[in-house]
């Protein structure tokens, strides 16, 4: 497999009440490029750890996270971040929200322009690129954030519970177009979440972990093609890998990891 993420016996510690909280213990995992992976666990399984670990906004105790065979140093501009709160500027519209990374990077205002209507243009915010985000609804807002990610052109995008605040409907109608824009741009994707249904409807794997200390408890494969319909969430063989990740996910044997 040709990897993009790679994470090499990673363990992450914090101090934790005079004593040290192992937050994720000999975590090793390969993610391909172009694919999509999601991750749920547990709360408390070190999801979100292993993202910003990928994100380069926390560093290993332990291990080595590399992207594209380099070490993760910090955050950069191939790894696009995007978190369950949008984090847009109130006072700026869309289109200068999802242009400021650009404008960071001192990309010319010409290009600037382009490529920010052109990643508006992928999630489907056209009709709203002046609109301020006061304007817009929650799953426009989280759009907006997925454009600004965009807009940079990283190569991996890492998306931590990005629809978890939103309504079911709106949850659905963004998984949908994040696969649709997924199969056109095919950026690699690690993709956190604590909803079952989603982690499987999204992924071509399914990382399940555990607590306590975090560490990787199954991989499940995800044999259904894209893309992904209703048909198929609502199939015999959905079912089924739904039902295999939910019991290692909610049955999981309280062992001790393996030495």
């Amino acid at each position: 497999m040709n990897s993009k993420i790679s994470f090499q016996d990673v363990v992450k510690t914090f101090p934790l009440k005079g004593a040290e909280f192992t937050a994720l213990d000999r975590v090793s995992l390969e993610v391909a490029d172009q694919e999509f992976v999601t991750v749920v666990g547990p709360s408390g399984c070190g999801k979100s750890t292993l993202l910003s670990m990928a994100a380069g906004l926390q560093d290993p105790t332990c291990g080595r996270v590399l992207v594209d065979g380099t070490p993760v140093t910090g955050p950069g501009p191939d790894r696009g971040v995007i978190f369950q709160q949008y984090a847009l500027f109130p006072w700026l519209t869309v289109r200068q929200n999802v242009e400021f990374g650009l404008k960071l990077a001192a990309v010319p205002t010409q290009e600037r322009r382009h490529r920010a209507d052109q990643a508006i243009g992928l999630v489907g915010l056209d009709d709203f690129a002046d609109a301020l985000p006061k304007a817009l609804s929650g799953g426009m807002k989280q759009r907006c954030a997925i454009a600004r990610a965009y807009a940079v052109d990283p190569q991996v995008l890492l998306m931590d519970e990005p629809f978890g605040a939103l309504d079911a409907l709106t949850r659905v109608q963004l998984q949908d177009q994040l696969l649709a824009t997924w199969s056109r741009e095919k950026r690699t994707v690690l993709f956190i979440t604590h909803d079952v249904d989603e982690a499987v409807y999204l992924a071509s794997r399914v990382v399940v972990m555990a607590a306590r200390p975090g560490r990787i408890h199954r991989i499940i494969d995800v044999d259904l093609p894209y893309p992904r319909t209703e048909e198929i969430r609502l199939s015999a063989d959905f079912r089924q890998i739904r039902n295999t990740v939910w019991t290692a996910v909610y049955h999981q044997e309280h062992a001790a990891p393996a030495a």
